[in-house]
């Protein structure tokens, strides 16, 4: 069974959510405060952590951020309903996705399945590795989700690599955000949500991007263009 760790002050939600999960075919651990939610989430010994915001001692976000500092495990934030900007932190912060409260169990597991599928590596004895996808001084390796800049490495979480590579494979022409969100966050397109757009303003940091160089520019009410060398020295 698929391990889950639960990070949550909530006792009654966390045994329901641990009721239901297990239902799933999911086995949950859940821990009521921070410190001991983040020994157990660096430890290696889940596939993903569910993690509210509100926690007594140290909150979600600095859990969430030094969880970051050490480790990819995959985080879905859980967050108060109406609070866009502690949805707006836990994305720039490294939260894979993040889910309101009160929230329908269901969409839970939902998001919870999209988040494994997108994060896991392609090791299901695929015939061949696929082909390393380099443009321009980026240079991405899907086999081992490895990104350079320059020869250098580049630290991405798994929304942030997925989200590049889709860019890059299509790197010359706009990608509307509908897709991405469809592709990289596993749902449907709303007009309202702007997760997509945080993960790309992250993605651009960390790709050193300036609004003199860019690799990846704004197409404005459309989507995202990752720019070829070729077409980024006309703009410049």
């Amino acid at each position: 069974m698929e391990r889950i760790l639960v990070i949550d002050d909530d006792v009654e939600l966390c045994h329901l959510v641990g009721e239901y999960l297990h239902a799933e075919g999911f086995t949950v651990e859940c821990v009521h405060e921070g410190e001991s939610g983040l020994k157990k989430a660096t430890a290696g010994e889940y596939l993903l952590a569910v993690l509210d915001v509100m926690l007594p001692g140290i909150n979600g976000f600095e859990v969430l951020r030094r969880i970051r500092a050490t480790s990819r495990l995959p985080v879905l934030l859980l967050t108060a309903r109406g609070e866009d900007v502690d949805r707006i932190v836990g994305l720039e912060i490294g939260a894979d996705d993040y889910l309101p409260k009160p929230f329908n169990p269901r969409e839970l597991v939902a998001r919870i399945r999209a988040i494994l599928r997108r994060t896991r590596a392609d090791g299901n004895g695929a015939p061949s590795a696929p082909e390393i996808v380099r443009v321009g001084d980026v240079e991405l390796d899907p086999a081992t989700r490895a990104v350079r800049l320059d020869g250098q490495p580049v630290d991405l979480t798994s929304v942030e690599f997925n989200l590049l590579e889709v860019l890059l494979r299509e790197a010359g022409r706009v990608v509307p955000r509908e897709r991405l969100v469809n592709a990289v966050l596993s749902r449907k397109f709303s007009p309202f949500d702007r997760s997509i757009d945080m993960h790309v303003s992250k993605v651009r940091k960390k790709l050193g991007d300036t609004d003199n160089d860019e690799h990846i520019k704004t197409i404005r009410g459309v989507g995202y263009i990752f720019v070829r060398p070729r077409e980024k020295s006309k703009t410049t």
